[in-house]
């Protein structure tokens, strides 16, 4: 595959000491990584985590191995400056409190009932329901939002999701429902289930 020889040559150069060579990397690959970041992370923090998996990616570029494409590669990278940017935001986070507005709530509360995977899927690609569920998603880990981003709003597989990740498919089924659990007990605190608390 072209690309993938041209980026494994590009790396070379810039190992052998031609640093200002990486410079066509980040050019090659900037609308990539912007477009995965922009997934993951608020409008505003887009250029500064994208930023950050370039400065990442070229201190760690002699670990690169040409098995997989260099954007795989570098797609890894993003997610787990996406990941460490949600982790930031999770420690500094505020006590959990309830101030999401009554159609907010049942969003939510639709998203979450049983068997309404499809529901949430399709909902959850409209802006409205994604600010919501940004917001039901700071009361889970970093690592958990990462799971239910990839596989519920961008409807990756479980496999996919593990490999960008880089972490086993049973670890990403457990955090999937884990992180499920979780949002229902920040619904149960804001009483969006009324009577419904009996499971």
């Amino acid at each position: 595959m072209p690309g993938k020889q041209d980026d494994t040559f590009v790396i070379d150069q810039v190992l052998g000491g031609d640093r200002d060579a990486f410079a066509l990397l980040l050019e090659r690959h900037e609308g990539h990584v912007s477009r995965i970041v922009a997934a993951h992370v608020p409008g505003q923090h887009v250029a500064e985590v994208a930023h950050d998996t370039f400065i990442r990616a070229y201190k760690s570029l002699n670990g690169y191995t040409p098995v997989k494409p260099f954007r795989n590669w570098l797609t890894t990278i993003a997610l787990r400056s996406c990941h460490d940017f949600w982790r930031k935001q999770y420690r500094n986070r505020e006590a959990p409190v309830c101030d999401m507005s009554e159609n907010g709530q049942q969003w939510l509360e639709t998203a979450m009932a049983p068997g309404s995977n499809e529901i949430f899927e399709s909902q959850a690609r409209q802006r409205e329901a994604r600010e919501i569920l940004d917001m039901a998603l700071a009361h889970v880990s970093p690592m958990d939002r990462m799971v239910l981003t990839l596989t519920y709003l961008e409807e990756r597989t479980i496999k996919e999701a593990a490999q960008m990740l880089d972490i086993s498919v049973p670890n990403v089924k457990i955090r999937a429902y884990r992180a499920k659990r979780k949002l229902r007990v920040f619904l149960e605190r804001c009483d969006i289930q009324g009577g419904a608390h009996e499971a």
